[in-house]
């Protein structure tokens, strides 16, 4: 099969079967892109994961576009996330022809309700695969930990905080630490 119809019809494939948005389809992402297919390695995929994260657009989408990009330039970009995005929009373009009140069906509900549990069960896959490739050293076990107690509390306590401001907060705490390393002198931490 040639490659951009491959690229197309892999990330078709996550976008029409997998639900509950960009950390939802980490998981089914790194399986069809790192383990079947190898286009992009384990670290690759952690790296684009974090850079998706802080850049503009859906996590799902900017990891298509990496992939596709990374594995045939400009074009494979553009088809990786065409594949990724169209099965989102036939579906609901079709949803907006026929059915105005969709969600009011009580079998569309129902099933929505047991969607939500599954698509917690990825989310969570998709975080305890990017524990399992962290490095296992002191700092990154700092602040993986007090990144999850700071959420934990908040989402206990009901305060309104930024995730993104977490990450932002993290980054300048890791870069603080390595240029102090780099200013005694010694290995970067």
């Amino acid at each position: 099969m040639p490659i951009l119809l491959d690229l197309f019809l892999t990330f078709a494939k996550v976008g029409a079967f997998t639900f509950g948005g960009g950390y939802a389809m980490l998981s089914v992402i790194s399986d069809a892109c790192v383990d079947k297919k190898k286009w992009i390695t384990p670290d690759d995929m952690m790296n684009i994961t974090v850079i998706a994260e802080t850049t503009p657009g859906p996590v799902s989408v900017n990891c298509a576009t990496f992939t596709g990009y990374r594995t045939k330039g400009v074009v494979g970009a553009i088809a990786a996330t065409a594949g990724l995005v169209m099965p989102s929009f036939i579906v609901i373009f079709l949803i907006s022809l026929f059915l105005d009140r969709f969600l009011e069906y009580p079998i569309v509900a129902n099933a929505f309700t047991g969607i939500k549990i599954g698509v917690g069960f990825l989310v969570l896959e998709a975080a305890l695969g990017m524990m399992k490739k962290l490095e296992k050293d002191k700092m990154t076990r700092i602040f993986l930990w007090g990144a999850f107690a700071i959420i934990l509390l908040t989402d206990i306590l009901a305060i309104n905080f930024s995730t993104i401001t977490m990450m932002v907060m993290c980054a300048g705490f890791s870069l603080a630490i390595y240029m102090a390393g780099k200013k005694k002198g010694g290995a970067a931490a």
